[in-house]
């Protein structure tokens, strides 16, 4: 083989080395996070983790904010209830875990699925660029929707992520929604007051029907509604969750 060969052959190689090499890091950072959540979940629920809702006004240790959810506490009179806070204890920790909510003014709590946050109330779904910003950071609470306690539709959404790759990066607390159950319960705090719900069943919708919404004040029974992406990943529909107060 002449060297010119030789040297072309050189440079191919490495090139194509470098694609796959490259191909193999775009895998793991887009579907990683996603699949971590979702390995998480699988093993804390094959072991038969349970979350308890601890009430802000009888808790003795705040909550330190983390960037992604879920945000768990120990309870301070229970060693064996350390939180999820690493791997090891996904596969070590205790079976019985607390959920605090970081905000009682406005916050929702998810037991089965282990995940708590803060909850921006008014924050118009017309606008992305605005609620863009409020989904990095929590929940957000559709302008023109009504408050828990109150008839009418709460509405609540978040990302699921829009992108794999935005796991990191925007809230991931309505990740898991995809396995909510009718029965399964929900618990919000406004005001400092508890509210809770029952999971009722679940919608999948186009992303321009905002019905929920438009109608939020004119429905004559309480709903809370959370609505995340659907599938997972996308923003190609929405996946709408509704619970009634238990």
């Amino acid at each position: 083989m002449k060297r010119g060969e030789v040297i072309k052959f050189i440079i191919l190689r490495t090139v194509g080395n470098f694609l796959v090499l490259f191909a193999i890091y775009g895998i793991i950072a887009t579907f990683g996070p996603a699949l971590y959540y979702e390995l998480n979940y699988r093993i804390l629920t094959a072991r038969g983790v349970k979350y308890i809702v601890q009430n802000p006004q009888t808790q003795n240790i705040q909550p330190t904010p983390m960037p992604n959810q879920p945000q768990i506490t120990p309870i301070p009179t229970s060693p064996t209830s350390r939180g999820v806070a690493s791997f090891t204890d996904v596969l070590l920790g205790a079976k019985e875990q607390v959920l605090v909510a970081p905000d009682p003014e406005f916050s929702i709590v998810i037991p089965k699925i282990g995940a708590s946050a803060k909850v921006f109330a008014n924050v118009d779904s017309s606008d992305e660029k605005s609620y863009q910003q409020i989904l990095q950071q929590g929940v957000a609470h559709a302008r023109g929707t009504v408050f828990p306690g109150l008839l009418g539709n709460i509405y609540l959404f978040a990302h699921s992520t829009d992108n794999f790759w935005n796991v990191g990066r925007y809230n991931a607390v309505f990740y898991l929604l995809k396995d909510l159950q009718p029965g399964d319960e929900i618990t919000v705090f406004y005001q400092n007051i508890r509210h809770d719900y029952i999971v009722t069943g679940s919608q999948i919708v186009n992303p321009n029907d905002v019905s929920h919404i438009v109608n939020a004040q004119k429905e004559n029974s309480e709903t809370l509604i959370l609505q995340t992406c659907w599938p997972p990943g996308t923003i190609f529909q929405r996946l709408l969750v509704f619970a009634k107060p238990k």
